[in-house]
């Protein structure tokens, strides 16, 4: 598929905590879907690359990582997963998880995707979204994630920059109770998606 053909995509959308990596590799298991997950791409970037250079240098001055080399950092592994025909944009559909983060990124990454539904998987109670931070803070023994000053901060910067993509997206935006069970929050997303046109499309068989 051309760089310039745009890939058709659903967005995970929730505060930390929610479950959006939960539901994003569950989604991924499933055939005619791609997981792509922010966070695990540049945990794993090679620090050799002109591009892993630079996210290094960010990292040690403890900055932000800016939009534009998110957005180049996502295209690029993009177009790698495409040319190793890992993942398909004829016949998969992405699942954005962690990307955009905020409305500028949504408008970067317009040129590239075509994002049909934005799953916002709702939780109000926040003390629930940080005893599941703490949890898997732990499980994964990272335990400077499970600092409290860490998580309200974490919370606190997704209130003010990331669910402001809500409103980005308008009517595509569809409400999940992400307090149910995963298995409850699953069976939602799935009876949404087979009400899109995308998916009654890729979902075809071939």
């Amino acid at each position: 598929m051309s760089k310039d053909i745009k890939k058709p995509a659903i967005l995970l959308l929730g505060a930390p905590g929610a479950g959006k990596g939960t539901q994003g590799a569950a989604l991924g298991a499933i055939p005619r879907f791609y997981h792509y997950a922010s966070g695990d791409v540049f945990r794993s970037l090679d620090t050799r690359t002109e591009l892993g250079k630079q996210f290094v240098e960010y990292s040690k001055r403890g900055e932000l990582v800016p939009d534009e080399f998110t957005v180049e950092l996502w295209a690029v592994q993009m177009e790698s997963l495409i040319a190793t025909h890992t993942y398909k944009p004829d016949i998969d559909i992405l699942v954005l998880d962690g990307i955009p983060r905020n409305v500028n990124q949504c408008k970067m990454l317009e040129q590239h995707t075509d994002i049909h539904q934005v799953f916002h998987l709702s939780c109000p109670d926040r003390e629930e979204l940080a005893r599941r931070m703490r949890k898997r803070a732990l499980k994964e023994h990272r335990l400077d994630d499970a600092n409290e000053v860490v998580i309200q901060n974490r919370i606190q910067t997704y209130e003010e920059t990331t669910k402001p993509i809500l409103n980005y997206y308008g009517d595509r935006q569809h409400d999940i109770d992400a307090s149910q069970t995963p298995a409850k929050v699953l069976y939602d997303i799935l009876g949404q998606l087979q009400t899109l046109e995308v998916y009654q499309e890729f979902s075809n068989p071939v």
